[in-house]
């Protein structure tokens, strides 16, 4: 058995968890740190040389010293040897800001009750595809990428983004970034990226003047007027108030996927079926100044 098996064996869960932080950064932002491992986990600085030192051990062809970045890198050869570094793992993990996957208790439901999720198809890139998209969003650089787009003549054409963040709209993942073919940001869904590449050239767009991201706006939803009363006092109550308006602050960029959604009715004359579309804006007319394209036509 080699040095690394028998240091495999002997870890701790706990510890095994900040070994599997070590290798979900090195590979999706490119970089490791001693501070990025001290405060993810709450320890000290010598408590996490110590993990980086033992990870180096279990896996030494992985993790290369990089002096500008004041961490490790992932080299050429790098190949999971502790995480489960597929997207539908670590995708989640980041919405909920959590650092570690695994539970101790396996399957067992910690709780003592049974709690099942939608099955949704998955809707995700190989890691290979995620990684230089999160390494780019992590070191503010340019990503070089293939994209194939609905509703552009130029499908799968080479593109120059300046990616800033993730966003999970509930069904889908996509990317926030500035394009530098149309010279504006907007969301590209993640599962359409055929081919991408982190570059060494900076970012040169900065997200504060991305509006639609920075600024946000509220959104005053009521029960559909075609309910029946009672249908609507049993809504209002789903959503924790006595009475309309149900208030939802939300980033402008993501209007229209929140509405969709909550299958709100946006039509001027709430036309739609109630029983489908059982809320409507109260105020689109002051939304829709600023964001007319997350309504129905």
């Amino acid at each position: 058995m080699s040095q690394s098996d028998d240091n495999l064996k002997k870890l701790k869960w706990i510890t095994r968890q900040r070994l599997q932080y070590i290798e979900m950064m090195a590979f999706y932002a490119g970089v490791i740190s001693r501070s990025d491992l001290a405060r993810a986990f709450g320890i000290s600085d010598a408590a996490a040389t110590k993990d980086l030192k033992l990870y180096n051990q279990i896996a030494p062809e992985n993790l290369l010293y990089q002096h500008s970045e004041f961490g490790f890198v992932p080299a050429s050869g790098f190949k999971e040897k502790l995480a489960d570094l597929s997207p539908e793992k670590v995708l989640p993990l980041m919405a909920a800001n959590l650092p570690i996957a695994n539970l101790a208790s396996g399957q067992t439901a910690v709780y003592g009750i049974t709690v099942e999720q939608m099955p949704l198809p998955a809707r995700l890139p190989d890691k290979e595809i995620l990684a230089p998209i999160i390494r780019a969003i992590k070191q503010r650089k340019k990503l070089q990428a293939y994209y194939q787009s609905l509703s552009s003549d130029d499908s799968n054409a080479e593109r120059i983004l300046e990616p800033h963040a993730l966003i999970n709209n509930g069904l889908r993942w996509h990317v926030r970034a500035y394009n530098e073919q149309s010279f504006d940001f907007r969301d590209f869904v993640l599962s359409r990226f055929t081919t991408t590449l982190c570059m060494d050239s900076s970012a040169e767009s900065d997200p504060a003047f991305d509006d639609d991201w920075v600024e946000t706006l509220r959104l005053k939803l009521a029960p559909h007027p075609a309910l029946p009363l009672q249908k609507q006092h049993y809504l209002l109550a789903d959503y924790g108030v006595s009475e309309a308006p149900i208030v939802i602050e939300v980033r402008r960029a993501l209007i229209g996927y929140l509405l969709q959604q909550l299958s709100v009715d946006t039509t001027v004359d709430h036309s739609l079926n109630p029983q489908a579309h059982q809320l409507i804006l109260t105020n689109r007319d002051e939304i829709e100044a600023f964001a007319a394209w997350a309504f129905r036509s």
